[in-house]
């Protein structure tokens, strides 16, 4: 079960997949606005049960109306209905399936919990080192800061913040299946009896080493990517011209951070940008985070947006969010990647694309009008970036993070593949 924007979901539509193809049955408890993204492939089955429909809709509608992170965590409020759908559906969807493990991004909050009342395994899974504590370095929320041993694991006490913020709605839903309270400071990497929590890490060891002092519990398995769709996937005549037309453009797109504010600002530092370099330009505003419309100039297509695993081979660098899906696209595709963070863990990722050697440092979001145009000479005329970028791509290409999903669940609930 998973929560959130497309970069959400997609990854574990992609494990679901693997499972199938692996002879398992699965049920993907998701928002049904991503039915499409479930695959059809066997010999195992997949159940798409929609979950989280009516919280996406609140997200989608809200977005293009905030001004940033801030005006976001105002609208928790109006969004706590939603959330308890959101858990119920999870538990229905269970229910249904009886299931011999629960894998859930932290996004479900229930997911834990509804392992705990079926008696089977729960894993948590979400595609950045959030949960398990390192000497290495600190949670990706503080960026690409490092506070040294201790300070780095103490920063992993984070890790309780949904317990200490949403801890009435999770007992809520805890007396409703029969389990009794927890505290709101319970630890989520430890099970009821004691024993350690499994955690899939889907990310790949060539962007972020494994550290040293990882226990085994932790399974850093290399990235998702859901590639069903490439054969189907029919690009617009007006994309394939547009590339055919002359030198591959740069991509610009934030995705989901639709913060309306600021939009048509957004866009105008895009396209000074561009031009101020003589660059050709592909800009998908994505939920609104840049204004549509026509670019007014051939050397600039505006759209909604493409499947990254499609367009990023095809373009010559990369600029975006940080979002670890769109992070992820980039760097197998081999571009130089210039990362222009929002929140969240968008500006860790944008220090590790620095530290790799395949992009600028991270440029933040409130500094586009004054520092995309530097920026953006840096990303494509510094050599280096795209020699090393096209090293790391090589390297992601080589790993099979699907097989190795399948392979860690398969260990955890004793499950081999075609058993009946």
């Amino acid at each position: 079960m998973s929560f959130g924007t497309r970069g959400d979901i997609q990854p574990y539509a992609a494990l679901a997949g693997a499972l199938a193809r692996a002879g398992h049955e699965v049920t993907l408890a998701v928002p049904e606005g991503f039915a499409d993204l479930v695959p059809h492939t066997g010999p195992g089955t997949i159940t798409h049960r929609p979950a989280g429909s009516t919280l996406l809709r609140l997200l989608r509608d809200l977005m293009p109306e905030l001004g940033g992170p801030l005006d976001a965590l105002r609208t928790l409020g109006i969004m706590t209905s939603a959330m308890r759908e959101l858990n119920a559906e999870c538990w229905a969807a269970a229910q249904a399936a009886r299931p011999d493990v629960v894998v859930c991004h932290p996004k479900c909050l229930a997911g834990p919990h509804i392992a705990e009342a079926l008696g089977v395994p729960g894993v948590l899974s979400l595609p950045l080192p959030y949960f398990t504590p390192t000497c290495a370095h600190p949670m990706p929320f503080f960026g690409g800061a490092s506070f040294g041993a201790w300070g780095n694991r103490a920063s992993y006490g984070l890790r309780r913040m949904a317990g200490a913020m949403y801890g009435g709605m999770i007992n809520d839903f805890r007396c409703e299946v029969g389990l009794g309270r927890i505290g709101r400071l319970a630890d989520p990497l430890r099970n009821p009896d004691g024993s350690p929590v499994h955690v899939l890490y889907p990310y790949s060891r060539h962007v972020l080493p494994v550290p040293e002092d990882y226990p085994t519990s932790a399974h850093v398995t290399g990235y998702w990517f859901l590639d069903d769709g490439d054969d189907v996937w029919e690009p617009p005549a007006h994309l394939v011209d547009f590339l055919a037309a002359g030198e591959p453009p740069v991509y610009v797109g934030f995705g989901s951070m639709g913060f309306g504010k600021g939009a048509n600002e957004r866009r105008d530092a895009i396209l000074a940008a561009l031009r101020v370099h003589g660059l050709r330009g592909i800009v998908a505003t994505g939920w609104g985070g840049i204004t549509p419309g026509q670019a007014g100039t051939g050397d600039v297509l505006v759209l909604e947006g493409a499947p990254h695993q499609w367009l990023f081979p095809r373009v010559a660098a990369v600029i975006h969010h940080g979002g670890a899906g769109s992070t992820a696209a980039g760097l197998r595709a081999g571009r130089p990647t210039l990362v222009v963070p929002f929140l969240g863990d968008q500006p860790f990722w944008g220090a590790r694309v620095h530290a790799l050697g395949v992009g600028p440092a991270p440029l933040p979001a409130r500094r586009l009008g004054t520092g995309l145009a530097g920026r953006l000479g840096d990303l494509v005329h510094t050599g280096s970036y795209a020699s090393r970028a096209a090293g790391v791509g090589a390297a992601i290409r080589t790993e099979n993070g699907l097989a190795a999903g399948v392979r860690v669940l398969e260990q955890i609930t004793g499950v081999a593949a075609l058993d009946e």
